[in-house]
């Protein structure tokens, strides 16, 4: 197999660009110096242009020709900021391209090699957007990055350098911010508009990850990945310290996982941050996952409720005993949806307690109990001690095992509202769960209210959506055919800054919810199979999650993508 550079000397050789005597010399020359196999071919090149035989600017036209491509000139250029923002400085050095303007949803850039697929693939992947492509010569676009980020607004760039600088040396930091000298300073700086960015791009977790040559940071934005500015390599431990001080975890402990806190004020508001500390090959791996107590305030039409799912779940909530489960995988939203479900019936003639592991937020007006398994406090013990403080309301961070699941059954049969979390698939999945635990069909038929299951889909951003006419193909995979367009509101989000040129901004519940009537009571109660238990529920109205997405995707709310890969088809 040839290598890239090797197929460009003999395509500037077969363009006339070069003779053939030229190449070999060349060719001679850089194996009289001993470069080895893998890079003579760029060695050729490097020496074809520096002896004057053709230049950078002669190869990329033989390139554009070749691939049917533009060559820009880059002294008449001037990439738009909305691009810049896009593709950040860190990004854009790394891969040596230049990003020019937005046309569409698409982005227009400069590269210097069109047979670097796995480059231009990586980086329409990282930034979530398709990509067209002119060429410009390597060293042009390596002098184009430095002027343009330098005069744009790129804040992350800017940020870095003015915090870091060329060259910097930081110490690890001291005790507290009050104590550090001077050298501390830029990676309390860092650490500070780290954690500030994140929260105004909304971001829900911080991923900084050591990896062999870059320490990568990530926001997970509407449960997206998105990479952002990375810190120096050099830094990494640095970083790594001050937030593990932060945290109020052991500096001195590298060889086995840590969990911490951090509490902050940002921007005037309180904000929590769950950190977790992992030991990996090149380092320390670090998770901060944001707490936002914003999120405790959401009305349950925020959520993403339409208004009969919203009645039926209004019923069940503010109903007088019984259990109420909410399911679905890490990360769908259970818990902001309990709470906001507590926020709602959360009254001063209630007395509710909650048992968590760990709590997330602080409520006012509920009691909070903390799980804390090394001194035996854990869901079954605080759960018994629970129900000698007389409350109308219980709330379970998770039904984990058969002890928590038969104090909750009891405590829903002794005039408690109990809500919890279980981890299924599906709504009617509950009901085999709970029996696979080991909790007797009847006792579940006799307490079970009602099973609400879900998951996150991410909404179209309302500063950049517009209708659009979905494919035959779209169409078939969610069910409908062309006849049905003109009752629906197909959107799509064509990408913006706000949205980060993703075309979603902020994320909505799509639901599976029933509630059990004496049908189903009878049917839990013989202990009838899962397939009969939701063909029943089915029948009763119940809709899938998929088919809930589907409604949300004719409101305009979502996407036909988002949908598919969020949810399954339920027969």
């Amino acid at each position: 197999m040839i290598s890239a550079d090797d197929y460009v000397v003999q395509l500037i050789q077969d363009r006339n660009l070069v003779t053939a005597d030229a190449v070999e010399a060349a060719r001679s020359d850089v194996a009289g110096k001993g470069v080895n196999a893998a890079e003579a071919d760029s060695a050729i090149l490097d020496l074809l242009v520096e002896k004057g035989y053709t230049s950078w600017r002669d190869i990329s036209g033989a390139l554009a020709a070749e691939f049917d491509m533009e060559v820009a000139d880059l002294s008449q250029v001037r990439p738009s900021e909305e691009a810049l923002k896009l593709v950040g400085r860190d990004m854009a050095t790394r891969y040596n391209v230049l990003p020019l303007n937005m046309e569409g949803s698409s982005l227009l850039a400069v590269i210097a090699d069109p047979l670097d697929s796995n480059t231009m693939d990586e980086l329409s992947r990282l930034i979530r957007t398709e990509i067209n492509f002119k060429l410009a010569p390597p060293e042009e676009i390596r002098e184009a990055i430095v002027a343009a980020y330098d005069n744009s607004g790129d804040v992350g760039s800017e940020a870095l350098r003015s915090i870091f600088g060329e060259g910097a040396e930081v110490s690890i930091p001291g005790n507290d911010e009050k104590g550090a000298n001077a050298e501390d300073a830029p990676i309390i700086r860092y650490v500070n508009l780290l954690i500030t960015e994140a929260i105004r791009r909304r971001a829900s977790d911080i991923h900084m990850e050591p990896l062999e040559k870059r320490f990568r940071v990530r926001y997970r934005i509407d449960g997206v990945l998105q990479e952002v500015e990375n810190p120096p390599k050099r830094l990494q431990a640095s970083i790594v310290a001050r937030l593990k001080l932060m945290a109020n975890v052991s500096l001195a402990e590298k060889r086995i996982p840590q969990d911490g806190r951090i509490q902050i004020k940002v921007a005037g508001k309180d904000v929590d941050l769950r950190v977790s500390v992992l030991p990996t090959v090149y380092g320390e791996s670090i998770v901060m996952r944001i707490l936002d107590k914003e999120g405790l305030k959401l009305g349950l039409p925020e959520l993403g409720f339409f208004s009969d799912d919203q009645e039926v779940f209004m019923k069940i909530i503010t109903g007088a005993d019984g259990i109420f489960l909410v399911t679905g995988p890490t990360g769908s939203g259970k818990s902001t949806t309990l709470y906001a479900a507590l926020n709602y019936i959360n009254q001063p003639d209630r007395k509710i307690i909650t048992v968590e592991d760990p709590v997330e937020y602080q409520m006012p007006g509920i009691n909070q109990v903390q799980v804390r398994r090394e001194v035996g406090m854990t869901f079954a013990a605080a759960l018994r001690s629970m129900l000698r403080q007389a409350p109308n309301i219980i709330m379970i961070g998770e039904i984990r095992d058969l002890e928590t699941a038969d104090i909750a059954v009891n405590a829903s049969l002794t005039g408690h509202m109990v809500f919890s979390t279980l981890h299924t698939n599906d709504a009617p999945g509950a009901v085999s769960r709970l029996v696979d635990i080991g909790v007797k069909p009847f006792l579940v038929s006799a307490s079970l209210r009602g099973v609400l299951a879900q998951r996150l889909v991410r909404r179209i951003c309302p500063d950049c959506t517009a209708s659009y006419t979905p494919t035959e193909k779209e169409l078939i995979s969610i069910g409908m055919t062309a006849a049905d367009l003109s009752e629906t509101n197909f959107q799509k989000g064509k990408g913006c800054v706000k949205c980060h040129n993703t075309g979603y901004r902020g994320r909505r519940g799509v639901f599976e919810l029933f509630l059990v009537n004496e049908e189903v009571q009878e049917m839990i109660y013989r202990n009838a199979t899962l397939v009969e238990l939701r063909r029943k529920v089915r029948d009763l109205g119940m809709r899938t999650m998929r088919e809930d997405g589907i409604r949300k995707i004719a409101a305009g709310i979502t996407t036909v993508e988002e949908v598919l890969s969020t949810t399954v088809e339920v027969d």
